[in-house]
């Protein structure tokens, strides 16, 4: 697998550092500009990650991006945000393949992530930390790209992907905790020409957000809500059910026919 790395890697100090305080509740960064967020539900919560998707299009809606911005949705969780987002705005949508590295044993904790076009990127300080030998860095690889490639063939239905060259890309997923899905999905949109990268997501560690800002030069992070303290992207959404295949291939298909795509074309 080929590697490509757009930005500094997260260090495991900010790892721990986390859990200990994010930026400021009800905030959100957009080209490195902070702003007042939409203020959303009495707790704060979203019904699912559909209703995280349109408070995220008001959000987006601000930034005055062109007409032909693309909308890709971090498969799988981050498809059904980007549908609304897509829809709501009138962008283009498409799915972007991202698969986290699991840490053996524990495969909450990502020491890195993979991506469509042979992207990996790696969280060595956590890697070397956790003493995890590289043969097992790779067999994590090599079967998270064996899933990434199943759901490549499967969700587009013979539609092609999605020309990034030369256009403003908003990156969309249903939180950022640890960012290295999003890294990872950076570097792709990077890699493929984008003249602008964007990303969204309705709930998000404020340190991550910031870090991203920071490491990766003219990449804006907009979030809805960034509560403090943070622990994790699921208790922020009153249904947070793993998104089925199924759902991703429908959400995908209905956007294309807005769009006047059909399979194959």
């Amino acid at each position: 697998m080929g590697g490509f790395y757009g930005g500094k890697q997260p260090t495991a100090r900010r790892e721990r550092r986390r859990d200990e305080g994010s930026r400021e509740a009800g905030h959100m960064a957009i080209a490195g500009a902070r702003v007042r967020a939409y203020a959303h539900g009495v707790d704060g919560r979203f019904d699912d990650r559909r209703d995280g998707g349109r408070a995220l299009a008001r959000a987006v809606a601000g930034l005055g991006l062109p007409a032909d911005t693309l909308v890709l949705g971090l498969a799988r969780g981050g498809v059904p945000v980007a549908y609304e987002v897509a829809i709501a705005l009138g962008f283009e949508l498409d799915v972007l393949l991202v698969r986290k590295l699991g840490v053996p044993g524990h495969p909450e904790l990502a020491m890195g992530a993979i991506a469509s076009g042979g992207i990996r990127v790696l969280n060595e300080d956590i890697i070397e930390e956790l003493r995890i030998p590289a043969g097992a860095v790779e067999r994590v690889a090599a079967e998270e790209g064996e899933e990434l490639r199943r759901r490549e063939t499967a969700y587009r239905d013979h539609r092609p992907a999605a020309a990034v060259a030369g256009r403003s890309v908003v990156l969309v997923d249903d939180g950022l905790a640890t960012g290295a899905s999003m890294r990872a999905a950076i570097a792709v949109a990077r890699a493929a020409g984008a003249a602008r990268v964007m990303v969204a997501a309705p709930v998000a560690a404020g340190e991550t957000c910031a870090e991203i800002e920071e490491d990766f030069a003219g990449v804006g992070c907009v979030c809805v809500a960034t509560p403090n303290p943070f622990y994790a992207v699921g208790p922020w959404y009153r249904e947070f059910a793993a998104t089925a295949d199924e759902e991703v291939r429908d959400l995908l298909a209905r956007a294309a026919e807005r769009q006047g795509l059909r399979p194959g074309a």
